[in-house]
């Protein structure tokens, strides 16, 4: 077989029909859906009951306990039969031709993952969310529901249960081990914003799991004699977690924020010094030096300044 596509589903009754309506209208033949039912309570187990009686040789359901998104997706994997995997939110939905388009790419130019851009979708607009944000493949490290990834290529990566950023873990890994990664500078896949999420959820603290998976990408890298620690440490923690927490409202936060700084001092002791810093276009490095010095108000200002709130 082709594809897998890989689907966690947790309450999600008010946008699921919506996911796998793109899902099943795929254009092309070779593939499978896998729907991990994680303990629902609402109606979503019957929803995909449904579905799966409509397709019964494109569904297959496994049903568990509530154990978390990532151990939803680790569990398909060890039943995932394609020779490419791809993933999506069960919030979300797929343009017809994203897999289709995925696959080509990955068997005409030999990649061992492909990537395309997305659609973020909030309440009153829809934004383009280009993939790729450096020429580095690292840069595109984050969510996995926009890439397809050669099923030999993971082996025994997968994702770490119980945290947040578990997608960052599994896709920077998989990044740094790939030999070829193919980018398609298309939109192909709609991100639905406006609930919670990670990216939302103001507890601060759960953050501080951002440290937990780069200790663990980190371990990884020296392992395996790969480059890319800095630049993760300075794009997630330094840029991104810093701004995040930020511009939340949690009594958390202050203390959040020293321990996010902390770990960038004790891994980076010296900015300057970062061939991955010095790399870094002039205002994403203005941002991450006023960071690193704990002017992360200042920092914001100047996003906002810079319409990069």
């Amino acid at each position: 077989m082709l594809l897998s596509i890989i689907v966690p589903v947790f309450n999600a009754e008010v946008y699921l029909s919506v996911c796998l309506d793109s899902l099943v209208s795929q254009k092309m033949t070779d593939y499978e859906i896998i729907l991990i039912n994680d303990g629902s309570t609402d109606r979503s187990g019957e929803i995909l009951r449904r579905y799966q009686q409509q397709y019964p040789s494109l569904i297959r359901i496994l049903t568990v306990e509530n154990g978390g998104q990532a151990r939803a997706r680790n569990l398909a994997l060890e039943q995932a039969v394609g020779r490419y995997i791809g993933f999506a939110d069960s919030d979300d939905r797929a343009d017809p031709e994203m897999f289709p388009k995925l696959c080509r790419a990955a068997e005409e130019q030999k990649a061992d993952i492909v990537v395309c851009d997305s659609w973020r979708v909030e309440e009153e607009r829809t934004v383009y969310q280009h993939a790729r944000t450096e020429e580095k493949s690292l840069s595109a490290a984050g969510a996995v529901w926009n890439k397809i990834f050669q099923r030999e290529l993971i082996g025994d990566i997968r994702f770490p249960e119980g945290r947040w950023y578990e997608d960052l873990a599994f896709s920077a890994k998989l990044l740094a081990k790939a030999e070829k990664v193919v980018f398609l500078q298309e939109a192909l896949y709609y991100y639905r914003c406006g609930h919670t999420s990670t990216m939302t959820n103001q507890n601060s603290a759960k953050n501080l799991d951002l440290l937990f998976v780069m200790d663990d990408i980190c371990a990884y890298l020296d392992e395996n004699g790969k480059d890319g620690k800095d630049y993760l440490v300075l794009s997630h923690v330094l840029l991104d977690a810093i701004k995040r927490v930020n511009y939340q409202q949690s009594p958390d936060k202050q203390r959040v924020l020293k321990a996010l700084r902390g770990y960038v001092h004790r891994e980076i002791p010296n900015l300057f010094k970062s061939s991955s810093y010095r790399e870094q276009a002039v205002g994403r490095k203005a941002v991450m030096f006023l960071n690193y010095h704990g002017l992360e108000k200042l920092a914001c200002a100047l996003l906002k300044m810079n319409g990069g709130a």
